[in-house]
C-alpha cells in the first residue's frame, strides 16, 4: 500500500514539500486556512482540503490519525505551529515533521513530542554559505551541530592517490563513504582506489576536520 501523507500550510515550504511528495508517488492530502492555495494544489495533491489545522473537530474529521506520516510547515505562526503539533501528537500520529522558526520554537517542540524538526531558512543558509565560500564543496548536510557530510570536487593535486596514499581516516579523523564518477556511483571504496581529477568524494566527519581536509586539499600535496 502507499503511504500516505498530510501537509498542514501550503507556502513555499510546505506547497514544495507537497508537490515533490507527490512526484515521488504516494498520497498527499494538502491542508490550509487560505482558500487559494487549496485552490491552487487541488489539481496535485491527492486531496486538498481548506481547514483549521488548530481545531482539533477538524483533524479529527479529516483522519489525521490515518496518515502515516504528517508536516506541519506553518508559517510565521508559532503559536499555531505549538497547538498543531501538540494535537496531532494527542490524536496518535505515527510520524511528525515540523518547520521551526528559531531556536526556541524548535525547544518547545521537541519537549511536546515532534519526531522531525527542520530549520529550512537556517539550513538552506548554511549550505549556500559553504558552496559561495568554497569552490571544491558542491553540497553540503549538517548531521547534527558539529557533524556534516559534504560534496568536494577531487582535483588534480588529489588525482592518482589512492585512498591509502592519503590515509584520510588517520590523518583527518573524516570518511570517504562514497566516490561519484561520472555515472558510477562506489559506496565504501576499497583503499587501492585511485582517486580520479572530478571525482565527487562524499565525506562524512566532524565540521572541524572537514574544515582541515578542504584548506590541506586545496594545498599541494607532498
Amino acid at each position: 500500500m502507499k503511504k500516505e501523507f498530510a501537509v498542514i500550510g501550503l507556502g513555499r515550504f510546505g506547497g514544495s514539500i507537497c508537490r515533490t511528495l507527490v512526484e515521488e508517488g504516494v498520497e498527499v492530502m494538502a491542508i490550509d486556512m487560505d482558500e487559494s492555495k487549496v485552490n491552487e494544489f487541488a489539481s496535485i495533491a491527492s486531496h486538498a482540503v481548506i481547514g483549521n489545522a488548530t481545531n482539533e473537530s477538524v483533524l479529527k474529521n479529516l483522519g489525521i490519525r490515518n496518515f502515516d506520516h504528517v508536516i506541519v510547515a506553518i508559517g510565521e505562526d508559532i503559536q499555531a505551529s505549538i497547538l498543531t503539533t501538540l494535537m496531532l501528537k494527542e490524536l496518535g500520529v505515527n510520524k511528525i515533521t515540523v518547520k521551526a522558526q528559531n531556536d526556541y520554537h524548535e525547544k518547545v517542540l521537541s519537549k511536546i513530542g515532534a519526531d522531525f524538526i527542520v530549520h529550512p531558512e537556517r539550513d538552506m543558509g548554511k549550505r549556500i554559505a559553504h558552496k559561495i565560500v568554497s569552490s571544491s564543496v558542491l553540497d553540503y548536510l549538517e548531521l547534527s551541530d558539529e557533524h556534516s557530510i559534504v560534496e568536494i570536487v577531487a582535483n588534480e593535486k588529489l588525482h592518482g592517490n589512492t585512498l591509502i596514499d592519503l590515509d584520510i581516516r588517520a590523518n583527518y579523523g573524516i570518511n570517504i563513504v562514497a566516490i561519484k564518477r561520472e555515472k558510477e556511483v562506489i559506496v565504501s571504496p576499497m583503499a587501492a582506489e585511485v582517486i580520479q581529477n572530478g571525482d565527487i568524494l562524499i565525506v562524512i566527519g566532524s565540521d572541524e576536520d572537514l574544515n582541515r581536509f578542504e584548506k590541506k586539499m586545496l594545498q599541494q600535496i607532498r
